[in-house]
């Protein structure tokens, strides 16, 4: 089998051999199954990281990260992601005296002045029908302006343990997954 990071020759020209054997009709159509499994993979590994960094569930990454496949014209797999700086709805926040709490990239942060409900907190606070944001007042009793978190995807995406993750999936499965498209294809 052929690894990267290390240079076998023998394994080079197996490799070779077995994607001459193929054509170049099949082996196009190889290459891509091997990098969309691997990919994949990659892409779970990815989402578990970024909720861990960024402080956003699981499912709102999800949501968030799109992926091109390869195909057998193409043998590219992107995953992106579009986007600004999320709203802290998102952070699991909760309402206190001195403003709004959110778990911002682990650790709950204060956001002082903030809130998400309306009314006192001696009577009982109320929904005021925003969707679960959180705001603050710039100036009079109706100028509010929505609280962000500072937190970008597309910017987390590559840095950190997001990116570890990704190259050590790439790193260790694909090669692998190259090997059995290959013995697949060829019957081996």
């Amino acid at each position: 089998m052929f690894k990267i990071g290390e240079v076998d020759v023998k394994g080079l020209e197996q490799y070779g051999n077995m994607l001459g054997a193929l054509g170049s009709v099949e082996a196009p159509k190889v290459q891509a199954r091997a990098l969309n499994r691997t990919g994949d993979m990659a892409r779970t590994q990815v989402v578990k990281a970024l909720a861990k960094q960024t402080g956003l569930p699981q499912k709102t990454i999800r949501k968030a990260l799109h992926v091109k496949r390869s195909s057998w014209t193409s043998l590219d797999y992107v995953i992106y992601s579009r986007g600004g700086n999320i709203s802290l709805k998102y952070f699991k926040p909760r309402e206190t005296l001195r403003g709004v709490t959110a778990l911002v990239r682990g650790e709950r942060e204060l956001f002082e002045g903030t809130f998400m409900k309306g009314g006192s907190f001696v009577k009982g606070r109320v929904d005021i029908g925003m969707g679960g944001h959180v705001f603050e007042r710039i100036g009079g009793r109706t100028e509010l302006e929505r609280v962000r978190s500072g937190v970008f995807i597309p910017d987390e995406m590559i840095q950190g343990e997001s990116v570890a993750a990704f190259d050590r999936v790439v790193k260790e499965v694909l090669p692998r997954r190259v090997d059995h498209e290959l013995n697949r294809a060829l019957g081996i």
